[in-house]
């Protein structure tokens, strides 16, 4: 095994019949590692787990475990674990006999398993809990016992198939301390299936961000997040501003144009994008600022900005402005309970600035 890889991918292609929902997908996952397959509805990351799982065989590629091939074994054969989206407990048995019930599969021996469970109760936090049924715990102590159970058996990967979906909005938030801890205690390899980019962020070690069956960048959250790979995945982790046009200039600094006639410097992030040719820049909201007259000189891109509406959010503001010269609306956030918050008001014109280091350029179709 290299590198101390749990997971390795190679050329995964999936097809049924005519549709292709994977397409020539290589990933290698570290040994430990929270590792996210990340993408909207239908973009091939819940039929990649299944390939993982043995549940799904590819139509082409490779999967080896802790270095093994095991492309052709079944889910009963390879060392995984799957928790699914709705965690499928037995209802006749309480939390002890969920927790143990692939122990008993495996035919351990029961010492084996009461120690291997207490263990787990401890660890999941819900010690003198074990006589409960199903139906009588709560989502999150459910969600808790399903994870306990996919552990049980000792995987090498612990595969997860959106498991907080169905949680309401505080309980999800709880949870994903509770896995982020309980992964950081086991120190097993966790692949995690989500369409949402917040879990994906603040969890993960590692993220690939998927599209139509494409594996279109893997890295770390902040990797993602800070240098998008092209203009979808900086349109799909986190929030962004798009202005759209053709790259005017490219010496001696590059020039979008945008459609309504904006001039912005940029910082190209394509290698292949060409003078005329057709782009959009992406400005994310905590990097447009509104700027004084001092700062007006040193700032790259500097607008005259007429508020529409400003909403609260707690601790900032979320402004929501047009730019006087050509209408293009845009959003960007204050700190709440600021000089600069206090003096912000609907129907106002103020001068905004943004870095030409975070004016992010890519090749449009």
């Amino acid at each position: 095994m290299a590198c101390n890889l749990s997971l390795q991918l190679e050329k995964i292609i999936k097809k049924y019949g005519e549709v292709t929902a994977l397409e020539d997908v290589s990933l290698d996952v570290r040994d430990g590692d929270f590792f996210f397959l990340l993408g909207p509805s239908g973009c091939g990351k819940t039929t990649l787990l299944k390939i993982i799982g043995g549940l799904e065989q590819p139509s082409q590629g490779s999967v080896k475990i802790m270095g093994k091939e095991v492309t052709s074994l079944p889910a009963n054969k390879r060392n995984t674990s799957t928790v699914f989206q709705e965690w499928a407990l037995f209802p006749h048995m309480n939390v002890r006999e969920n927790i143990a019930f692939g122990m008993r599969m495996q035919k351990k021996k029961k010492a084996e398993i009461e120690k291997t469970v207490d263990e787990l109760l401890n660890l999941i936090r819900l010690e003198g809990h074990e006589k409960r049924m199903a139906f009588e715990l709560s989502g999150g102590e459910q969600q808790r016992v399903a994870i306990a159970r996919a552990l049980a058996t000792k995987p090498d990967i612990v595969l997860l198939d959106e498991p907080l979906s169905n949680l309401d909005l505080t309980l999800r938030q709880q949870m994903r301390i509770e896995l982020k801890r309980l992964h950081e205690q086991i120190g097993k390899t966790f692949i995690y299936v989500t369409h949402d980019q917040t879990e994906a962020l603040t969890m993960g070690d590692a993220i690939v961000v998927m599209d139509k069956g494409h594996a279109v960048q893997v890295g770390t959250p902040q990797e993602i997040y800070k240098n998008p790979a092209n203009d979808y995945v900086a349109t799909f982790i986190g929030e962004a501003n798009e202005f759209r046009g053709k790259v005017h200039s490219l010496t001696p600094g590059p020039i979008l144009r945008t459609d309504a006639g904006l001039d912005i410097k940029v910082n190209i992030r394509d290698k292949d994008i060409s003078k005329n040719g057709n782009a959009i820049a992406i400005i994310r909201p905590e990097h447009i600022t509104i700027i004084s007259d001092d700062e007006e000189e040193v700032m790259d891109n500097k607008f005259e900005a007429f508020i529409d509406d400003i909403v609260y959010f707690g601790p900032s503001l979320r402004i929501f402005a047009r730019l006087e010269k050509t209408k293009e609306t845009f959003f960007f956030d204050v700190t709440a309970d600021t000089s600069a918050a206090n003096e912000v008001r609907r129907g106002q014109v103020l001068k905004v600035g943004a870095s030409k280091e975070f004016t992010l350029c890519f090749k449009a179709d």
